[in-house]
């Protein structure tokens, strides 16, 4: 188990594909809110990781469930993500745990999707009907200036921004002192759009406990929209988006993120993590209106493993997903 800060993340910095999840930041947060984070470093002979994993556990009531959020992060070949599964499926028996839940991201020519499915099928494990985060996601390349990241937008989505402008639209940081403002406006698009929201400290300690770094879309000194970037490596993470229903006309929400996503490369990001994309291309999906707007900023979907569950045993499992199906939250 490691046991220093920075010694996870440096670990984690040298994977192919280190998530914000499954930081010592994000384990730290979530240790306040009703889970304990353990880290598990599985390493070579020559005491190389061979695979990392940030594992939450909660007990809810007499149950106990374990959960590797974007994780394990392993070395890309197909050996190491046994491995890392066997490891789990030990620690889930012997922390008498219902299930392991896991949902890690898996793209190398070495450990594709489909191969990380064979193995998770053929350990035992099953795609769970309890989702906890998005699947799919859509990536915006940053690597490039400011001339060719505008020439890879929509026409529209370039004439947006200049509107915004034109009108008066600023965008600045946010600052602690705005956590209250950024809230009201989460609150109002939570009611608009109709998805469930939790307390602000919640938020307020996320985004300080992440280093979160805000931004606000004003005009004449009014609110109009925010957003609220993770950083971790190489990537940035459009984590919480959030608007008001008056101002729209002005378009704040393209500048808004045309600021961030400048911003991030500035910061040395080499991608844009959009965070949510359909399960499918089809204007039926529901998430298929946002995903026309990521994909105006030049973004493009990039498919997920999904959650999938391993339970020691099975009929505990059924018991527990229908008492507990929306105990496990990002």
């Amino acid at each position: 188990m490691v046991s220093e800060a920075v010694a996870w993340n440096d670990a984690l910095h040298r994977t192919e594909q280190p998530h914000v999840l499954q930081s010592w930041e994000w384990g730290e947060f979530k240790s306040r809110w009703g889970w304990t984070a353990q880290r598990w470093a599985l390493r070579d002979e020559n005491g190389r990781p061979r695979a990392l994993m940030q594992v939450l556990r909660r007990t809810m009531g007499p149950l106990r469930a374990l959960y590797v959020p974007k994780g394990p992060l392993t070395a890309p070949d197909v050996l190491a993500y046994d491995q890392a599964l066997e490891w789990l499926e030990r620690l889930a028996r012997t922390q008498r745990a219902v299930w392991v839940k896991l949902d890690g991201d898996v793209c190398s020519p070495a450990l594709n999707l489909n191969q990380a499915r064979e193995v998770l099928r053929r350990r035992g494990w099953v795609f769970s009907s309890a989702q906890v985060q998005f699947r799919n996601t859509a990536h915006t390349d940053l690597q490039a200036d400011d001339d060719t990241l505008l020439a890879r937008m929509k026409p529209k989505w370039r004439y947006n921004i200049r509107l915004a402008e034109r009108r008066g639209v600023q965008v600045r940081l946010a600052q602690p002192d705005d956590y209250q403002t950024l809230y009201r406006l989460y609150a109002e698009t939570a009611a608009r759009d109709g998805f469930i929201i939790r307390e602000p400290a919640y938020y307020f300690d996320a985004w300080r406990t992440m280093g979160a770094t805000g931004f606000i879309a004003e005009k004449e000194d009014r609110a109009l929209a925010g957003l609220i970037l993770f950083t971790f490596a190489d990537r940035a993470w459009y984590f919480y988006g959030m608007s008001s229903s008056e101002g729209r006309e002005h378009m704040p929400n393209h500048l808004l993120q045309w600021t961030a996503m400048r911003w991030a490369r500035d910061q040395g990001c080499r991608i844009y993590d959009w965070w949510g994309a359909p399960e499918q291309l089809d204007p039926s999906d529901p998430l298929w209106g946002v995903y026309r707007f990521k994909e105006g900023f030049g973004a493009h979907l990039v498919e997920g493993l999904g959650a999938w569950d391993y339970a020691p045993s099975a009929l505990l499992y059924r018991l527990a997903v229908r008492l507990y199906r929306s105990a496990i939250g990002r």
